[in-house]
């Protein structure tokens, strides 16, 4: 009889702990899966909204587009460091319209990515000295 009633202590403590373990695994499934649709239909939190190029670098970021985009989950590191021209001194910029400098590393969605690359595509594009390329609609 003692025998019986163990039995069945053990019994249900097994059953309660399978239960509390399978509601785990499935709560934690459930939330990986939550985080993961969220992280890829939200924006990248430290992804930037803009970025400052000019013709060099868009020509270069075009050039490494495929090899960019093979890259990275969802978000991608742009890094166009090796791009930059190294000892070419550039002419200064007008008094009245200071050019910024350019962004030569950054991170950015895959949407962003794509974007990206449309508007340096894009026919009639001035990016000399440099230029503002917004990223907001791109999201």
């Amino acid at each position: 009889m003692a025998h019986d009633g163990l039995t069945k202590r053990i019994g249900s403590i097994v059953k309660k702990s399978m239960f509390s373990w399978r509601g785990s695994v499935a709560g934690l499934a459930g939330s990986l899966l939550l985080i993961a649709n969220a992280s890829a239909d939200e924006a990248c939190g430290l992804c930037v909204n803009q970025i400052v190029t000019n013709s060099e670098l868009a020509t270069c970021f075009l050039d490494q587009y495929d090899q960019i985009a093979k890259s990275g989950n969802g978000a991608v590191v742009v890094d166009l460091s090796n791009c930059a021209s190294r000892g070419v001194v550039e002419a200064l910029p007008s008094p009245n319209k200071g050019a910024a400098e350019p962004d030569v590393q950054f991170m950015i969605s895959r949407l962003q990515l794509e974007c990206l690359k449309k508007k340096l595509e894009a026919p009639g594009i001035v990016l000399d000295p440099s230029a503002v390329i917004e990223l907001d609609s791109c999201q």
